[in-house]
């Protein structure tokens, strides 16, 4: 994989997780994705969960720790702080593919199979949110920008809900998510030797 096809697919994963999650929850019309979470669609029982669950989360998730793995063999050489933060990244991703395969709980939504979801939604943010800055360390001139774009993926989850509608933060933060994976992708970086001459 080069860099271009990482950029490719880091935005055909979001483009995938955004269409499917539009079309298939409009089956729901009591469905709203300024109220509702992204994955209640999904939850355990209902019909075309596996579905839901399948384009909206396994199948974007796994093109993103593709890209993950990709990045994680550009620092390679680097040292331990990117490193670790590309394996984050791609725990970040494991942990967003984790969210479709342990669906919300219909009938319970603060327990039981709702809060192994809740799990693996609060290990993707904190994989991520730790994991882009040790990596951005591997990033040359784009390691401020690198830095600020990170944190429009917790601000949101975290804090968004304070002055937007919750679905939509929810949203914001996801879509920030897939955004940070394509702009590192496309924008790539110089090894730290390169910067020397000879």
């Amino acid at each position: 994989m080069n860099r271009s096809q990482a950029a490719r697919l880091s935005a055909v994963a979001l483009l995938v997780f955004a269409c499917a999650l539009f079309a298939l929850a409009a089956r729901w019309p009591g469905y709203s994705h300024l109220a509702h979470p992204v994955a209640l669609p999904g939850a355990a029982g209902l019909p075309g969960a596996l579905l839901f669950d399948a384009m909206v989360f396994v199948l974007p998730g796994a093109s993103i720790l593709l890209v993950a793995w990709w990045l994680r063999s550009q620092v390679a050489d680097a040292g331990w702080g990117p490193r670790i933060g590309a394996a984050l990244l791609a725990l970040s991703a494991l942990a967003f593919i984790a969210q479709g395969l342990l669906p919300l709980d219909p009938d319970d939504l603060d327990g039981g199979g709702s809060r192994l979801h809740a799990a693996a939604w609060t290990a993707w943010l904190i994989a991520f949110t730790v994991g882009a800055p040790g990596y951005a360390w591997a990033l040359r001139d784009a390691r401020t920008a690198a830095l600020v774009l990170a944190w429009l993926v917790p601000l949101p989850a975290l804090f968004g809900a304070a002055l937007l509608p919750e679905g939509v933060a929810q949203r914001l933060a996801f879509v920030a998510w897939f955004a940070w994976f394509w702009w590192v992708s496309a924008r790539g970086f110089v090894r730290e030797g390169a910067m020397r001459p000879g």
